[in-house]
């Protein structure tokens, strides 16, 4: 029985049901919260995040894949905290986002990729939770020198250990081609990457060129209009189906239950339908209207994050 781990443990693939591939539970600033205490209530936003987690399983959503790296604040603790107090499986990422930390700019890619390495087969910190999944990015600068270095360190840490990698990317820019030709480079399998935020993009041929090396490509930030707004994120979706591209798309909202980098409110106001409950209440129904088939969004939804997910067989340690 093909298992993956998640902050509680390990669950069999057939638990996952419904699966959000990409979002976070809180993101902040890395050493801010430590050393201005005051900007951080942690026992309010665990009663926060147990609501909007409560309220995703009622829609029925069963697992959620948390992406927040080092660079992005994960606190693998209140991880953890918020999946006790969840139904909703919680599958924890290692890697690093676009910002990195000096630290990543001046050791090499081998002694990056060793601490993937690390949260994957032994566990975070000292929590003993693994890690599932890698994340790494690519935003508006291209690849940098220090971006080339997490992305190699990305690749060589999943070919060490088989666990996918997903990507954040600016979508305009057509990054995830970039990302691609480096994981070719260091032999990574395409088809265990998810080219993230692929959902920004209505360029066709970008997207279709993504699938057909392999990968798998994430629609993944309903929500957030301003990079692309809501129709035309499903009329997309829309024809890929229709061409038969079901099987290698993945949704998601890229949203979280809490940041310090925008209070509830300011959501509310500016971003009105970015949080956790958009694609069950608004999306889904649109895709059907659309032309998407219930069997489809099954296999968005359901089956393309198990098949990710079981493919992950360990191969050191």
């Amino acid at each position: 029985m093909a298992t993956v781990e998640t902050a509680l443990g390990p669950v069999a693939t057939t638990e996952l049901g419904p699966t959000l591939m990409h979002e976070h539970i809180v993101t902040r600033s890395p050493g801010v919260q430590e050393n201005w205490p005051h900007l951080w209530d942690r026992n309010a936003i665990l009663a926060l995040a147990e609501q909007k987690m409560a309220d995703l399983y009622r829609r029925g959503i069963r697992a959620l894949v948390d992406l927040t790296t080092v660079d992005l604040g994960r606190d693998i603790d209140l991880i953890v905290g918020v999946a006790r107090r969840s139904r909703v499986h919680v599958i924890v990422a290692t890697g690093v986002w676009w910002r990195p930390q000096r630290y990543f700019s001046v050791h090499g890619v081998d002694a990056v990729a060793e601490l993937f390495i690390r949260d994957i087969t032994l566990g975070i910190g000292a929590s003993g939770v693994k890690a599932a999944i890698i994340k790494c990015a690519t935003d508006t600068a291209g690849v940098t020198p220090v971006i080339e270095n997490v992305l190699r360190a990305s690749a060589r840490a999943q070919k060490a250990t088989g666990v996918p990698i997903s990507t954040h990317t600016w979508a305009a820019g057509r990054t995830g081609e970039a990302q691609q030709a480096i994981f070719a480079q260091e032999g990574v399998d395409l088809s265990r990457v998810i080219i993230g935020h692929s959902g920004d993009s209505e360029d066709l041929g970008y997207l279709r060129g993504l699938m057909e090396r392999g990968s798998t490509i994430g629609m993944d930030r309903f929500g957030l209009d301003n990079y692309l707004p809501t129709a035309k994120r499903v009329d997309v979706i829309a024809r890929l189906s229709a061409e038969g591209y079901a099987g290698k798309m993945v949704l998601s909202h890229d949203a979280n239950c809490w940041t310090d980098m925008l209070s509830e409110d300011a959501k509310r106001r500016t971003r009105p339908q970015w949080n956790y409950n958009h694609i069950s209440d608004d999306i889904l129904p649109a895709l059907r209207k659309a032309g998407v088939k219930d069997d489809q969004i099954d296999q968005m939804l359901v089956r393309n994050p198990r098949a990710i997910f079981e493919a992950t067989p360990t191969r050191r340690r």
